[in-house]
């Protein structure tokens, strides 16, 4: 799903009707460690960079490309170490995943130390990093995509009209044969949440782990509900953060983007009508919405320095994410609505940025994944209808996320089903999830919620933005998370954590 650092990017994002084939058998677990098969050693010098100043080690696991073919050829992932600060307090491991499908985690643990991580994490645990499958160092695929190209977002453009979901699946068919192009080493349709979670179990057995436990943000939630449902007795403490609702992100959890968008939009409104004489987008949080309405219109039939209403949209959902994002939100909007050229220098950091090849593997991973775990829709007609409702329903970006993707026309059949939650394990899974977040909706903590039923407990947070444990400003959220990460401790019962 789309991503904010550390959870993911920071542009505008990344964030099925049933199966043609049948479950393909593979081998659930990996045999048990007997010790340590991992060699630490120096990181790569961009992960060196991004981390510093903290050091972190890293190593490689040889995994398979293929499950059910134990004789395919293996690939090696690569994962990075910030041992436990103090040894006689470790506990085991706790494995980490900043979202995507397709976000580098290996400076991750540095991250996290940054923005403060509580000592008694530290403390311990053993904090592993990694690329998962596909990404950065981790046998990285690609589809070829450029910055400039017709497709360079994982959320398709908001369609205006009927005609404009014609022209993107014309799109989105030709992302679909430039992806089957160029999978020459056949690496990108094992690309899978289910094979990601076996890579896990992979790993823990290299570090000698009977368990491990795991924090997810984002996308990162479905690995982490996989992984919990797939080898229930090797996980040890499990904390979902920013819940996408599954194990996998189909066409109604990219259609959620919608909702998010709305219930985290009053948020900005209030904050930007506060400050009328500033930027002067609105008296009142209900102007604010008129406005951005009528200035999205404008610019679909007058694009401004190139900034049409489809760029506006979903440079306003990215810059949702966080609270400390408003103002330029705000900046964005004053300048556009004044017919500003300078407005294209304002738009937030977004994928236009990246190298070309971090673009590609990103954008890449995040489309094998999402196509590659459920099947979805191949008639253009039903994303025409979705669209047609949720221009309605949510009219601030329903007509994005409803949108045709390129996963319509996939060239591969999932193959196997998408993983089922499994209720039936130990009461080891806290779901953190802010009551305002546009991409991963509180709906999504309320759905995983009841699918593991008593093996979990709902954290909600009455705050905005994606992403909450260290991440967020929310002490209630932050010492119920920590509690339960050190001493074990899981809430009794669902808990809110008001504002403040």
């Amino acid at each position: 799903m789309k991503r904010q650092r550390p959870v993911g990017r920071s542009s505008a994002l990344a964030v099925v009707l049933g199966l043609g084939c049948s479950l393909v058998a593979v081998p659930a677990a990996a045999d048990e460690p007997h010790a340590p098969q991992v060699r630490w050693g120096a990181c790569p010098e961009d992960v060196v960079a991004e981390a510093a100043p903290t050091e972190l080690e890293c190593a490689t696991v040889p995994v398979p490309v293929d499950y059910a073919d134990p004789d395919s050829s293996p690939i090696d992932l690569m994962i990075s170490r910030l041992a436990s600060a103090n040894p006689d307090e470790r506990r085991g491991t706790l494995m980490l995943n900043p979202g995507g499908p397709g976000g580098s985690g290996l400076a991750l643990p540095a991250l996290l130390v940054a923005r403060g991580l509580p000592a008694g994490v530290l403390d311990g645990y053993d904090l592993i990093g990694m690329d998962t499958r596909g990404i950065g160092h981790s046998a990285p695929v690609g589809c070829g995509f450029a910055p400039d190209g017709p497709y360079n977002a994982n959320i398709p453009p908001y369609a205006v009209d009927d005609a404009a979901v014609t022209a993107q699946a014309k799109v989105a068919e030709q992302v679909a044969r430039q992806c089957a192009h160029h999978d020459r080493d056949g690496v990108l349709r094992h690309l899978t949440t289910a094979n990601t979670a076996r890579d896990l179990d992979r790993i823990r057995a290299a570090l000698g782990e009977e368990k491990t436990s795991y924090l997810g943000y984002s996308y990162g939630t479905a690995l982490g509900a996989a992984y919990a449902s797939m080898f229930p007795e090797r996980s040890d403490r499990i904390v979902l953060d920013s819940n996408i609702g599954d194990t996998h992100l189909d066409r109604d959890g990219m259609r959620r983007y919608a909702l998010g968008m709305e219930q985290s939009f009053p948020d900005f409104a209030k904050w930007a009508a506060a400050r009328h004489d500033s930027y002067g987008l609105g008296r009142t949080p209900a102007q604010v919405r008129r406005n951005h309405l009528a200035l999205a219109g404008r610019l679909d039939r007058t694009p401004v320095a190139g900034v049409d209403g489809n760029l506006l949209r979903l440079s306003t959902f990215g810059l949702l994410f966080k609270r400390t994002q408003y103002p330029k939100l705000a900046q964005l909007w004053q300048t556009l609505a004044d017919g500003d050229g300078t407005a294209a220098r304002l738009l937030p950091q977004n994928a236009t940025t990246e190298k070309p090849t971090s673009f590609d593997n990103s954008l890449s991973v995040f489309l094998a994944v999402t196509c590659n775990d459920i099947e979805w829709p191949k008639s253009v007609d039903t994303y025409r209808h979705g669209v047609a409702e949720d221009r309605e329903r949510y009219p601030l970006f329903g007509a994005a996320a409803a949108n045709i993707t390129p996963c319509a026309f996939w060239p591969y059949t999932p193959a196997e089903p998408p993983v089922a939650v499994d209720d039936d394990g130990p009461r080891n899974v806290l779901l953190v999830q802010n009551l305002r977040d546009a991409p991963t909706p509180h709906l999504g903590g309320k759905m995983l919620r009841q699918k593991f039923a008593d093996r979990s407990r709902l954290l909600s947070v009455d705050d905005g933005g994606h992403g909450v444990y260290v991440l967020g400003d929310n002490a209630c959220a932050l010492n119920i998370t920590t509690r339960y990460l050190v001493e074990g401790r899981m809430p009794g019962k669902d808990t809110l954590c008001q504002a403040g």
